[in-house]
Formats: C-alpha cells, sequence, structure tokens
C-alpha cells in the first residue's frame, strides 16, 4: 500500500515529494508481454519514501481503534500451476488484466498496467503497518489523515508509488504481518483479492496472494496479511544490499477478478543498523 503519511513508530522517517518513479533501465533483461520490463513506472506519481533501520521497540501502539477486521493468512492463495492452467495462451494489449496474467509475468513491470480511474469502489488506504511477528515490534506505521465521515469521492492522488529504506536485518526477518486499513465508496467490493509478485532484478523472489473477500458499502475495514518471508541465499542478500531499488514489487488489486489497482515500490536494504552505529560511536 501506498499514501503520503507520516511514519509514527521510533527509528523511522517518511518523506514524500511530487516525483514520479526513476526514469530509465536499471533492471538487466529483455522486454516481456503485459507491461514487464526494466524501466520507471511510466506515469507521474507521489513518491513516499519509508526509512527503517532496526526494531522499533514498543509492540503495542496505543489508542487504535478497533475496525471491521480480520486476519488474513499465510496462505498463497490457489496454486500458481493450477492457475496458469486457465490461462489464455498469449495476452494482448487491451485486453483485461486478469489474475491469471499477472501470475505469470516474467519480471517487475515497466508500467503500470490500470489507471487510477479503473478504482471504481473509490477505496482509499488510511493505514500501513508492518509488524515483525517474533517479538511483535512495529517496524513502520504509516497513517493518512481521514475524515471521520467516509464519503464516496475519488483519490486523485492515489499515491501509487513508494520506496522503502531498510537496513540489511530487514532481510534476516522469517516472518511478517502487514495491517492495511482502507474505506471503500458506495459500491460494495465482492472478492477483493491482492496479489503480489517481488524481485530482485530478473529473480523472482516470492508471490503472495490474498483473498481479502467482500467489503460493504461505506465501510471502514482493517486486514492484517502474513509474509513468510523467503530464505535467501547469502549470495544474493549480499547483492540485494549492494543493489538499492533494484529490489522492487508489483501489487495488483483485483475486484471480481477485475484489476483495480495497480501499486509499485522499490526498496533498498543499505541503511545503517542501530547497533553498528552505537558500536562505532563507542
Amino acid at each position: 500500500m501506498e499514501t503520503d503519511g507520516t511514519a509514527v513508530a521510533p527509528g523511522q522517517s517518511v518523506d514524500a515529494a511530487d516525483r514520479g518513479p526513476p526514469e530509465g533501465d536499471r533492471q538487466h533483461g529483455a522486454e516481456a508481454p503485459l507491461g514487464e520490463g526494466t524501466g520507471g513506472a511510466g506515469d507521474p506519481e507521489v513518491v513516499v519514501e519509508v526509512t527503517w533501520t532496526g526494531p522499533a521497540g514498543d509492540t503495542s501502539p496505543s489508542g487504535e481503534e478497533e475496525w471491521n477486521g480480520f486476519l488474513a493468512g499465510t496462505a498463497e492463495g490457489p496454486g500458481e500451476e493450477e492457475q496458469e492452467e486457465r490461462v489464455p495462451p498469449e495476452w494482448k494489449r487491451g485486453d483485461p488484466v486478469t489474475p491469471q496474467h499477472v501470475l505469470r509475468l516474467r519480471g517487475y513491470t515497466r508500467e503500470f498496467l490500470c489507471s487510477p480511474e479503473d478504482n471504481v469502489y473509490n477505496i482509499n488506504f488510511s493505514r500501513f503497518k508492518i509488524r515483525e511477528l517474533q517479538s511483535g515490534a512495529v517496524i513502520l506505521d504509516i497513517k493518512k489523515h481521514c475524515p471521520t465521515e467516509i464519503k464516496d469521492v475519488f483519490d486523485v492522488d492515489p499515491g501509487r508509488f513508494i520506496q522503502y529504506h531498510f537496513s540489511p536485518s530487514f532481510l534476516a526477518l522469517k516472518e511478517i504481518g502487514a495491517t492495511l486499513e482502507f474505506t471503500v465508496g458506495r459500491r460494495a467490493v465482492n472478492r477483493l483479492r491482492l496479489i503480489e509478485r517481488h524481485f530482485f532484478r530478473n529473480l523472482l523472489l516470492k508471490t503472495f496472494d490474498f483473498e481479502i473477500g467482500f467489503c460493504i458499502p461505506f465501510s471502514r475495514n482493517t486486514c492484517e496479511h502474513i509474509y513468510s518471508l523467503p530464505d535467501l541465499d547469502p549470495s544474493t542478500v549480499a547483492e540485494m544490499v549492494a543493489s538499492p531499488f533494484e529490489t522492487r514489487s508489483d501489487s495488483f488489486y483485483f475486484a471480481n477478478n477485475r484489476l483495480i489497482m495497480h501499486h509499485k515500490a522499490e526498496y533498498s536494504f543499505d541503511q545503517p543498523d542501530p547497533s553498528s552505529s552505537s558500536s562505532s560511536s563507542s
């Protein structure tokens, strides 16, 4: 999820700037169909930069409002092989983008596969929180101010591109929980589904597939997705740390198997760890 906001957990900062994703190619490899490729995201977007340099400490944020919430499990949805059996042999530009199509992508997309206007349900994200499951430590907590009354208003500045700045210790985490809080406009959302594809250069790190389900009109909703992070070999970790923003992800949101939102993210893992900073200063 990408929103303008303020990181409220200790040890983090969020800077928003009115600029788009980086231009040009920073990922090697041949072009692939369905928007795959190596360059930036295309149309101008607000970039939110999030920096995390270690565990935030306090694991129990106070005053958190209880919304209509549910826990989305660690299951990654229907098997990829099962999905691929139902995919047409070739996707042509102008065809609808389906979950089966994005599950077959061979790399990070070079452009957005839908427009902000495709969010006909006026889904607006108001909070994004990541916590480390083993300790419960809050890694980041981004909030966007929203009025108490839910309105059916189109977000003209959805902020579909984000850059995260993490320390190398983030790559050693085993499981994280990512909480989304969002509102829905006047139209009910049926079979809301999130598919995330994470790549380092042309290497697929992992696919996450979450069924969020049904959301009633004018509702405020909370869900937590559990991510089992991939086991990476030391050489890959070293390359990822040495290659800022060559780790990327596409987040595809579907309603009734129709793509309604596409968010993109880039990651760096070169921020100093707090432990190393404190030891060097001493």
